[in-house]
């Protein structure tokens, strides 16, 4: 379980696959404090949960199946990353609980300067944005954020001068594709409604 609060911005230093379309990915912490981490532990990876499989001073690797390739993006080597530690019980709740279980990828619409903030304008995938509600929640890249307003199947979101200076969102340009995870509320709130219409009907 992470926060959605990122820790570090680091890159991917190289990819290996194996022959059965997986992946040994090897990611160059960007000063993220790996000293309490130990092997089997979860780092979030652009919003991705991943175990740590290898570890050195400064760099971890982490196996990567082809079914999170085939719904994710972000692991080309060379590629600018964001890094969340797994939550502990005593850590301060500051963005929202983030799974680390990808719903889906959105593509960036619009980039636009507002004052000193960015707004963002995404395109969730289908079926994603029934999920999205003004002034609720969602993880761009693992990085837990406000949603603005809600049009059909886009929302936007605002990047405040700390979050583009403390996470990779601010390299995004219009037509990049970015890792969306909604707010689990929302989606259990959706099962327990739906469980409760069809327990009406029995």
């Amino acid at each position: 379980m992470f926060t959605g609060i990122i820790q570090a911005v680091g890159h991917v230093q190289h990819l290996t696959e194996s022959s059965g379309g997986d992946a040994r990915v090897t990611i160059a912490g960007g000063g993220l404090d790996l000293d309490d981490v130990a092997i089997g532990d979860s780092i979030a990876v652009n919003g991705v949960c991943l175990t740590v499989v290898e570890k050195g001073p400064a760099h971890f690797s982490v196996d990567v199946s082809q079914e999170t390739f085939a719904c994710t993006v972000g692991f080309a080597p060379g590629e600018s990353v964001n890094l969340e530690k797994a939550l502990r019980l005593s850590d301060r709740l500051g963005g929202h609980l983030v799974s680390g279980h990808v719903d889906g990828v959105g593509e960036v619409v619009r980039v636009e300067r507002v004052g000193d903030s960015v707004r963002l304008d995404i395109r969730a995938p289908k079926g994603l944005e029934r999920y999205l509600a003004p002034k609720g929640s969602v993880a761009v890249n693992g990085v837990s954020l406000t949603v603005n307003r809600v049009h059909g199947g886009e929302f936007s979101i605002n990047l405040i001068p700390h979050t583009l200076e403390a996470t990779m969102l601010k390299n995004l340009k219009p037509g990049d594709r970015v890792n969306l995870e909604a707010d689990m509320l929302a989606r259990y709130a959706e099962r327990l409604l739906a469980y409760a219409s069809a327990t009406d009907k029995d």
